[in-house]
């Protein structure tokens, strides 16, 4: 079976359930008159159908080549139509209905407009060959084939957690097919080594993954809290790691590569700008109360006057540097995507569904054995609906087990090369050396991280247990 059709299966099967059963669950007590308790009305189940439809469509992209915001903003537009249309016999007037859309647009406008930030801080960059010179002097290092396997792990756990893991994903990966070309073993675990890196550096920082900058701006975790979960992080990327650097020879090095790439003018200070502009979303909340995003679009400002400067001051100006070209380069398919996924979800929410399954989740099984599920669920769908999910449930849950959701969330893609961005953005970039069932080999090591990881934190952090918000 093709594996993008393996992974809309498995997603089908799990959706199909909570179809079946989540209508008939005892009913929801609903703390809130923002709520509709709509049970088994059939315009319920028709926003679930619309859902499932819509996000199977998102599982199929890599099959149809359809752009996966498409499908979840029609999704998500049907299923609001449908919630107004019922909304009047709920007792939900205009206004109700406004206030509950308006609440959705404020938490994805704050997200948006900080990962738009970082975004074209990160296209900025690499316009400016930073990439480019990090994978040339990599190349051309003269390491053997085992030091480059750790090199690249190293460099994608601590890059991942203050770009993106898609990006250092993909940054990191031209230099692992650069560096080893006639080794298909080498490509291929080096490949999982750096989807694992990433994963694992993006769970530790708010800036590293999506799911974990949801939970800073929804203030479960603070900025510098979210450390605790650096050595966590750590291990499941060197557990893997080092079984996997057994299976590569000692001693053999690469052939040289002559290429030569320099930094363009400029870039120098837009990495001290990148740098001032996290240090700055960081204060502007800790000590200031203002949320991230403030801090990030004012550090966008500080990008396009740095812009202005590069394209028409100096004897080496560059005219053709257009800070609106990086803007115009940001991954606008992932911010609308971040769209219908949260008022899909937010709609789901206020028909009452979330609250049930929070119910039967959490409240059957317990925060603990539930976000360990959760990891396991990100590795089959991707973990931004996922996390979403889980704030607009809300469980009640202390400290220790916000930090332990970040933790699985964040690393539970690695499971499997469709869990995350990172693997998906790899296997087509390293078609024939790195794949689904390439990766599925070394499910078994990647799982025993996933485990130490876990253990690791309720070692090193069992004193929050207990501590609430």
């Amino acid at each position: 079976m093709h594996v993008p059709m393996v992974r809309i299966f498995v997603f089908a099967v799990f959706l199909f359930a909570f179809l079946i059963f989540c209508p008939f669950m005892a009913e929801a007590r609903m703390a809130s008159l923002d709520h509709l308790k709509v049970g088994s009305h059939p315009a319920g189940i028709l926003c679930i159908i619309i859902f499932v439809v819509s996000y199977l469509a998102v599982l199929s992209e890599e099959y149809t080549h359809l752009s996966k915001s498409k499908p979840v903003l029609l999704g998500a537009g049907l299923m609001w139509v449908v919630i107004a249309l019922i909304a009047p016999s709920y007792g939900v007037d205009h206004s109700g209905m406004r206030a509950a859309v308006f609440h959705g647009l404020g938490e994805y406008a704050s997200l948006m407009l900080f990962l738009l930030s970082a975004m074209t801080y990160i296209a900025a960059l690499e316009d400016r060959n930073v990439f480019n010179v990090i994978r040339a002097r990599l190349v051309r290092s003269g390491m053997t084939y085992r030091q480059l396997f750790w090199a690249t792990g190293f460099i994608a756990f601590f890059l991942s957690s203050i770009a993106d893991n898609l990006t250092t994903a993909l940054v990191i990966g031209a230099v692992v097919l650069a560096v080893g070309r006639g080794r298909n073993h080498f490509i291929s675990i080096g490949c999982i080594n750096v989807v694992s890196a990433a994963n694992a550096g993006g769970a530790f920082c708010p800036f590293g993954d999506i799911t974990t900058l949801m939970v800073w701006q929804a203030e479960k975790v603070e900025f510098f809290e979210f450390f605790d979960l650096f050595l966590p992080s750590l291990v499941n990327f060197l557990v893997p790691a080092f079984l996997m650097s057994l299976t590569i020879k000692g001693g053999e090095r690469p052939e040289p590569d002559v290429e030569d790439v320099h930094l363009k003018q400029g870039a120098v200070p837009i990495i001290f700008l990148g740098f001032l502009t996290i240090a700055m979303a960081v204060s502007l909340e800790q000590f200031l109360g203002l949320p991230p995003f403030i801090g990030m679009m004012t550090g966008l400002s500080f990008l396009m006057i740095a812009a202005w400067f590069i394209a028409h001051t100096g004897p080496n100006r560059d005219k053709d540097f257009d800070i609106f070209k990086q803007v115009a380069a940001a991954e606008w398919d992932t911010l609308l995507f971040f769209f219908g996924v949260i008022f899909s979800v937010g709609g789901l929410a206020f028909l009452g569904y979330l609250e049930q399954v929070s119910h039967g989740l959490y409240g059957v099984f317990g925060p603990g054995i539930a976000n360990i599920s959760v990891g396991f669920f990100s590795a089959l769908v991707d973990n931004i609906p996922v996390m979403f999910a889980v704030l607009t449930m809300d469980p009640h849950m202390d400290h220790f087990q916000w930090l332990l959701i970040t933790l699985t969330a964040g690393v539970g893609g690695t499971m499997l090369s469709i869990g995350s961005a990172a693997g998906v953005a790899l296997m087509g970039t390293a078609r024939g050396y790195y794949t689904f069932f390439s990766h599925l080999k070394w499910a078994p090591v990647i799982l025993l991280g996933y485990a130490a990881s876990i253990g690791v934190h309720y070692v090193l952090n069992h004193d929050l247990i207990g501590l609430y918000k």
